[in-house]
């Protein structure tokens, strides 16, 4: 009886070790969606087309790929063989080469399949855009200072226009209004972009850098800089793939967390990027309240939240996990009550895509 409980623990903990047949649009969403689930290994994907875009993704998870279904099929070890193909001749190769203890989904199954992971990805895309824009609500008083400042500008210059008669005076003053328009403009025009719709398709080189300078400026509506001192120490090739707007949302929601956990007191904000070895690095770090290790085991969890009723989602930190995951990156805290917090990003060195 003993040996049964262990057995039965170990085929528990054991994880489920699947292959995919077909790397078109559905092997690849299976892709994204499988290897982020800690209880499934996937032994392999196959397609006779070498150019299928879920062989590359594939190659980018380390995965292995082959165009050689009939491979995958045989292997014993195999305890599910996920058919996306849509090929109807490709029942009869599995029929053939699977091992009787393998199971198969296929066919029908496997196109609800496809809809059900196709509807899962329409939701995360539109829980992420929600909690974007729950976000963007909290940065009205800042938004309100910037624009403000600029617009009690034009105004007293128009108002000294209006009976100035030195025309070098008008010219000056002329300049001086185009400023401020041109300042709250590009107020509104950073704060529309940042609020758009993250493109699907969207992946490219992205510099960290340059995308931890535009969060920072971003992050200013929605969180007060008093006393808090800005650090930038960033490496140079700090380059990575993924979707720009993805990555601006990670970091506007890291530094805004952050710039919180320093508002008694002020602090100290510091930025790192670096390029090292096989990978490239981003941190945000704080001398703020830190976190005991029970609450940093549980912060992207969805729906958790330190924070009172009415004053988060709980969804921030469980996107900027799902984020990094789907760029095939990692993310590391380091955080301790009374001194402060280092979340820590690291992705792959760039794919061929076009910057």
């Amino acid at each position: 009886m003993h040996n049964l409980t262990d057995s039965a623990v170990v085929s528990a903990l054991a994880p489920t070790k699947v292959v995919i047949l077909g790397a078109g649009r559905g092997g690849t969403a299976l892709l994204d969606l499988l290897h982020q689930i800690s209880a499934i290994e996937i032994l392999g994907i196959a397609d006779r087309d070498r150019r299928a875009p879920g062989l590359q993704r594939a190659r980018d998870l380390r995965i292995p790929v082959t165009d050689r279904a009939e491979d995958l099929i045989a292997k014993h070890d195999v305890n599910l063989i996920m058919d996306v193909t849509g090929d109807p001749h490709m029942e009869h190769v599995i029929r053939l080469h699977r091992h009787p203890e393998t199971d198969v989904l296929s066919g029908t199954a496997s196109r609800v399949l496809w809809e059900l992971v196709r509807h899962e990805a329409r939701l995360q895309a539109e829980l992420f855009h929600a909690e974007k824009m729950a976000g963007v609500g909290n940065f009205a008083a800042g938004i309100a200072h910037d624009i403000n400042n600029p617009l009690q500008l034009i105004l007293g210059l128009a108002e000294n226009l209006a009976e100035e008669r030195d025309l070098r005076t008008i010219h000056e003053q002329a300049k001086d209004i185009i400023e401020a328009v041109k300042r709250t403009s590009a107020i509104c025009r950073d704060l529309t972009q940042y609020a758009r719709k993250s493109s699907v398709n969207g992946d490219s080189q992205v510099n960290l850098n340059l995308r931890l300078d535009e969060a920072l400026k971003i992050a200013r509506y929605a969180a007060s800089f008093h006393d808090i001192t800005v650090v930038k120490r960033y490496g140079t090739g700090a380059v990575t793939t993924g979707n720009p707007d993805e990555l601006l949302h990670v970091f506007v929601n890291l530094i805004t967390n952050a710039v919180h956990a320093m508002d008694r007191g002020g602090g100290t904000l510091t930025l790192t990027t670096e390029a090292a070895g096989d990978a490239i690095r981003a941190s945000i770090a704080d001398t703020g309240c830190g976190m005991s290790s029970e609450v940093a085991g549980r912060i992207f969890e969805p729906f958790f939240t330190t924070k009172g009723p009415g004053k988060g989602t709980g969804l921030g930190l469980y996107n900027v996990k799902t984020i990094v995951n789907r760029m095939l990156g990692t993310i590391t805290v380091d955080s301790h009550e009374g001194t402060g917090t280092t979340i820590t990003l690291s992705f792959p060195p760039p794919r061929g895509v076009p910057p």
